[in-house]
C-alpha cells in the first residue's frame, strides 16, 4: 500500500495542515478533511508515514459517527469526497477523506476516562484527584474507575502538550450551560462506545472528543472519533491492573524512539521498516476488531 505523507489538492483552497489531517475549503459551509498517513511522536511529526493509517482513522471515524449519531448531531454530510475534487485528485481522497460541515470549534478537549492511566495516573499519584475530581484512595495504575469521569484539557499550541484542567475552566471558557452539556454528551458517547468495544475484546481506557457549533448554536460532534490516535485502546485479554497494558496505537514507534539517542526535537530518527509495519498492523487490527461485530 502506498503511503500518503501529504495531500496536494489544487482544486480547493488549502486552509491548513495538522499533525495528521490536511483541511480544504468546500464552498463557504463545508470542509474536505484528508487523513494522511503522517504520524507524530512526542509532538514531532516523523518523516516516515504509516501506510494505510489515514484509511483506518477515516473508516473508524465514519463507523462511530454512524453508531453514535443518535446521541448528538455530527459534522458528517454524506457527500463523497471524490465528488468535490478534480478527477486527477480522486485517488488522494479515496477512503481517507470526509466532506464535513464547517463548524465553530470549541477550544476545549473533551476527555472521558474509564481507567486510571497516562496523565490521569500521574495526577492521581500527585494529588489523589484527576482534573479536580477526587478519587478513592489506593487505586492502582490502569485500574477501572468506579465510574467514567469527564477530565477536560486546554488545547495547546501546535507542538505543545494539552494541559489537564478542571470543570470550572470549561465553564469560564464556554459558559455553565454548554459546559454541562459537553460533560453530559462526552460521558454518554464514551459509555455507549466502551460497552460496544468491550464486546469486541477491546477496552477503551480513555478518549478525547472534539465538538463544534453550527450557525444556530447547535452542538455537533466533529473531527476524528474514537480512533487509535484519539483514544487508548487495550486488548481485553492483555489487560491487568498495576501495569500499562499494550495498546492499539503508535506504541511501537514510541518504544523504538525511546531506545534512540534523540532529544525529542525535529528531525526525528528515521523509522525502520519493521516498526512501520508492526504499527500499521496494530491500526488495522483495531479497525477489524471494532467493526467486525457491526450490524
Amino acid at each position: 500500500m502506498k503511503a500518503l505523507l501529504q495531500s496536494s489538492i489544487e482544486s480547493l483552497p488549502l486552509l491548513g495542515r495538522g499533525k495528521v489531517r490536511d483541511m480544504y475549503a468546500v464552498g463557504e459551509d463545508k470542509l474536505l478533511i484528508v487523513a494522511t498517513d503522517r504520524i507524530s511522536a512526542f509532538d514531532v511529526i516523523l518523516e516516515d508515514p504509516i501506510p494505510g493509517k489515514g484509511q483506518v482513522l477515516t473508516a473508524l471515524t465514519e463507523f462511530w459517527l454512524g453508531r453514535l449519531g443518535h446521541l448528538i448531531p455530527t459534522h458528517a454530510t454524506g457527500i463523497a469526497p471524490e465528488d468535490v475534487v478534480a478527477p486527477g485528485e480522486r485517488e488522494q481522497v479515496a477512503g481517507r477523506a470526509m466532506v464535513v460541515k464547517r463548524l465553530e470549534p470549541i477550544l476545549v478537549e473533551a476527555v472521558a476516562r474509564g481507567y486510571l492511566i497516562g496523565s490521569g495516573w500521574k495526577d492521581y499519584q500527585a494529588t489523589g484527584a484527576v482534573c479536580g475530581i477526587a478519587l478513592p484512595p489506593g487505586l492502582r495504575q490502569a485500574e477501572r474507575l468506579p465510574e467514567p469521569i469527564f477530565t477536560p484539557a486546554a488545547k495547546a499550541e501546535f507542538g505543545q502538550h494539552d494541559e489537564n484542567v478542571d470543570f470550572n475552566y470549561v465553564v469560564a471558557q464556554v459558559g455553565a450551560d454548554l459546559a454541562a452539556e459537553l460533560r453530559r454528551v462526552t460521558l454518554a458517547l464514551y459509555a455507549e462506545a466502551a460497552e460496544y468495544a468491550r464486546g469486541q475484546g477491546i477496552l477503551i481506557a480513555d478518549t478525547k472528543f472534539e465538538f463544534g457549533l453550527d450557525a444556530r448554536g447547535t452542538l455537533h460532534l466533529m473531527d476524528e472519533v474514537l480512533t487509535p490516535d484519539s483514544s487508548r485502546f487495550w486488548p481485553a485479554d492483555g489487560y491487568a491492573v498495576g501495569i500499562s497494558p499494550p495498546s492499539f496505537d503508535k506504541q511501537f514507534v514510541r518504544d523504538w524512539l525511546e531506545t534512540q539517542d534523540w532529544d525529542k526535537t525535529a528531525p526525528a530518527p528515521r523509522l525502520p521498516a519493521d516498526v512501520l509495519e508492526r504499527t500499521a498492523a496494530k491500526y488495522r487490527e483495531a479497525l477489524e476488531r471494532l467493526t467486525r461485530g457491526a450490524a
